[in-house]
C-alpha cells in the first residue's frame, strides 16, 4: 500500500511536466545550429546506388566512440566529374547534416576538387560545436573512401 501511495505521489508531481506542451523545435535549436536542423529535417540526396556499378564509388565509415555510421556514394562520369551523390547515415543530427552537406558540395565537382573538401569546411558551414567535430571528420573520410573505391574500380576496369 505504501508503494502505491508513493507512486501516486510521484505521479502527481511528474504529471504536470509530462503534460506540459514542449515545442520540439525550440528544444533542438538550443543544441543545434539552424543549418544542422535544416539538413536534418530536409536531408538532401538520401539513398544509394548499385555498388557493383563501375561508375559508383562507395565510402563506408564509422565512429565507434559515438556509434555514427555513414555511407556516402558518388556517381562519376567518363570525364571524372561527380554527377550525383547519395548518402545513408545512422547517427545524430550533426552526422546526418554533415553527410547531406557533403553530398551537396561534391556534386558537379571533379574527383580532385572533391578530394580537397576538409572537415573544417563542413564544420564551419554547419557551425558545429567542438563536441560534434567528429561528424564532419566522418563526412570527409566518407568522401575520400568513396573516391578511393571509385579509383580502385576504375583501375581494375582498365587492367581488364
Amino acid at each position: 500500500m505504501a508503494v502505491n501511495a508513493l507512486s501516486r505521489s510521484v505521479y502527481s508531481k511528474v504529471r504536470p511536466l509530462l503534460s506540459a506542451s514542449v515545442d520540439t523545435l525550440s528544444v533542438l535549436s538550443r543544441d543545434y545550429h539552424e543549418k544542422v536542423i535544416d539538413h536534418y529535417e530536409n536531408p538532401r540526396n538520401v539513398g544509394s546506388f548499385d555498388k557493383s556499378d563501375t561508375s559508383v564509388g562507395t565510402g563506408l565509415v564509422g565512429a565507434p566512440a559515438c556509434g555514427d555510421v555513414m555511407k556516402l556514394q558518388i556517381k562519376v562520369d567518363e570525364n571524372g566529374k561527380i554527377i550525383d551523390a547519395k548518402f545513408k547515415t545512422f547517427g545524430c543530427g550533426s552526422a546526418i547534416a554533415s553527410s547531406s552537406l557533403a553530398t551537396e558540395w561534391i556534386k558537379g565537382k571533379s574527383i580532385n576538387e572533391a578530394n580537397t573538401i576538409k572537415n573544417q569546411d563542413i564544420a564551419k558551414e554547419l557551425c558545429l560545436p567542438p563536441v560534434k567535430l567528429h561528424c564532419s571528420m566522418l563526412a570527409e573520410d566518407a568522401i575520400k573512401a568513396a573516391i578511393n573505391d571509385y579509383n580502385t574500380k576504375k583501375q581494375k576496369k582498365s587492367q581488364n
